[in-house]
């Protein structure tokens, strides 16, 4: 495995990030489809043997279980110092209860340390606000994230899904009040969603932050035929306002591409998302053994300008879909 430099700082990260909203315990939260502890072990296992060090979480998967089965894991199979652990805050912990969700200093504060318990550790390497929050001032929560840094708690902080112009107002509020800023935007990109590339994805460029991309398989939609299902697609409510029937003339140019290439179509849709430079690493989820095998084999596939304009010719403009 040859790594990265994780944006404009001195970490170093696989090239791929194994995202851990597949593993949680079923019953809690709204994943039935999340994979239990003893299942979910082989993945683990499997990520590290292969050179993965770079693990996404967050609070609010599967009800917290999700941190707590990779704090476990990881503890077992793989140094601390060799670890890049991710995880985020914003979505409600409490529901119904005062403070319990957002990015108020209170609810950052809060969020962190019982994300550290559930983990199992003293610290997160990137702690990320999950979303946009409209009822907190963003002087308040830029605040908050840089003391969670100079506490020892979190190495470095990033952001996920917003528009470009908050992402830089957050910015620009934290480097004229000295304070941390974020070093990488986990969002919403892939051969089905690429409206990030009018200005998130330039600005990223621009200002060395790193692009850790949500969701670049779609989903798993840009895996299989348009018309296949699994049960994970007949129960994600949220995936269904992601893409339309549209898209699967996309979806059909990387199963051509796949086969005449003779490589998992998930292959070919992670190395399109690993050609644009902001890019640093997607965050791919795996619930069977091959998924982890398609993504690893992403890094090394080269795909040819005319393949590119293959893969992109279908692609018509739309809403930015997943901020809330």
């Amino acid at each position: 495995m040859d790594y990265v430099k994780l944006g404009s700082t001195g970490l170093d990260v696989s090239p791929v990030c194994l995202g851990c909203m597949t593993y949680g315990d079923p019953a809690r939260g709204g994943h039935s489809w999340s994979l239990p502890e003893d299942e979910a072990r082989p993945f683990f296992e499997r990520a590290v043997e292969a050179g993965i060090n770079f693990f996404d979480t967050a609070d609010v998967y599967s009800d917290g279980s999700s941190e707590e089965i990779t704090g476990r894991a990881l503890k077992e199979l793989i140094p601390r110092e060799d670890l890049v652990l991710a995880t985020k805050v914003f979505n409600p912990m409490r529901p119904g209860r005062p403070n319990g969700k957002g990015l108020s200093r209170k609810a950052i504060l809060t969020g962190i340390d019982a994300s550290l318990t559930r983990l199992g550790m003293d610290y997160v390497d990137l702690y990320q606000i999950h979303r946009w929050d409209y009822g907190t001032p963003v002087e308040e929560t830029m605040e908050a994230l840089h003391d969670v840094v100079k506490s020892g708690k979190a190495r470095y902080i990033g952001a996920s899904s917003m528009y470009a112009w908050q992402f830089q107002k957050a910015q620009n509020v934290a480097i004229a009040n000295g304070w941390t800023p974020f070093v990488t935007m986990q969002d919403h990109y892939n051969l089905l969603a690429r409206e990030e590339e009018r200005e998130m994805l330039p600005y990223c460029v621009d200002s060395g932050v790193g692009v850790i991309p949500w969701s670049p398989l779609a989903r798993g939609r840009l895996t299989r035929p348009w018309d296949s299902s699994t049960n994970r697609s007949e129960t994600d409510e949220f995936g269904k306002n992601l893409y339309n029937d549209g898209d699967a003339q996309i979806v059909q140019s990387v199963l051509d591409v796949a086969q005449a290439r003779g490589v998992a179509a998930a292959s070919v849709a992670l190395a399109w998302v690993l050609r644009h430079p902001a890019v640093t690493a997607p965050i791919v989820g795996a619930s069977k053994p091959h998924h982890l095998d398609d993504a690893v084999a992403a890094i090394d596939l080269e795909l040819t300008d005319d393949e590119v304009a293959q893969l992109e010719a279908a692609y018509t403009p739309r809403e930015n879909a997943g901020f809330q």
